[in-house]
């Protein structure tokens, strides 16, 4: 029977000792990891959880390295991860807009060249679903939303204080200068250059599609990676079980 492994991250806040000073205070992601927690082991899936200020980068890496030792062909690796979003400048050309994303973790973010080379570790037809419910997980032009929205879903007496899950533009800027010398050797590393081609290449060779929906923050990529902004609703529930069903 085909092994499932499930790795749930979830942040409410971040260091401020490497943010410059910002603590990116959240309220729900812990519980967002929790819940991925449950649907994963409801699948039989065994699972590792990594809440705040477990979500370092080596805890992150180490996990996702020790799942592509473990699991084989038709086997599963759930990845979930719940918190900020953030953006770097591209130092190896392979992003139109010029910006990696990021995941904000603890320590430090985690840029999405270093998430597709941990993946492109995985042996050929290990099943890969990835939720990441943050800005930029499935398209930027949420930002433009996000900062048309903020202001008017604030302006009634007594609303709520509204936290999107993206690291203001001052923060990001800041944290970059802070950590030029960390995150550089990161951009322009040529080995996860390599790593990314590789999974490119496996990308064509199983004429696999790779498809965005800024709308829904859903987008499908190649590996069986898929990539969903998780939802506390029935239909959003339904839609992660069926994707982790071990078959």
């Amino acid at each position: 029977m085909p092994k499932g492994l499930a790795l749930t991250i979830g942040l409410n806040s971040v260091d401020p000792k490497h943010y410059g000073g910002w603590s990116g205070d959240l309220n729900a992601c812990e519980a967002d990891a929790q819940d991925m927690a449950d649907i994963a082991k409801s699948k039989l899936f065994k699972v590792k959880m990594l809440l705040t200020k477990a979500a370092v980068r080596k805890n992150i890496i180490a996990e996702m390295n020790k799942a592509a030792k473990t699991l084989k062909a038709g086997d599963i690796f759930m990845l979930s991860y719940s918190g900020h979003g953030g953006q770097l400048p591209d130092m190896n050309n392979d992003e139109p807009d010029g910006q990696d994303e990021t995941w904000c973790l603890y320590d430090g973010e985690l840029v999405d060249d270093e998430i597709y080379a941990e993946l492109g570790k995985f042996k050929p037809d290990v099943r890969i679903p990835v939720f990441s419910d943050s800005c930029h997980s499935g398209s930027v032009v949420k930002m433009a939303y996000y900062h048309g929205t903020s202001s008017a879903g604030n302006a009634g007496i007594g609303a709520p204080d509204v936290k999107y899950r993206f690291m203001p533009p001052d923060v990001a800027l800041r944290t970059y200068r802070n950590n030029r010398s960390f995150y550089d050797s990161i951009l322009a590393n040529k080995g996860i250059k390599s790593a990314q081609d590789k999974v490119h290449r496996y990308c064509l060779s199983r004429d696999a599609r790779i498809t965005s929906c800024p709308r829904t923050e859903i987008s499908t990529a190649c590996l069986h990676h898929s990539f969903l902004r998780y939802g506390k609703t029935a239909h959003s529930r339904a839609i992660t079980e069926n994707s982790i069903r071990i078959s």
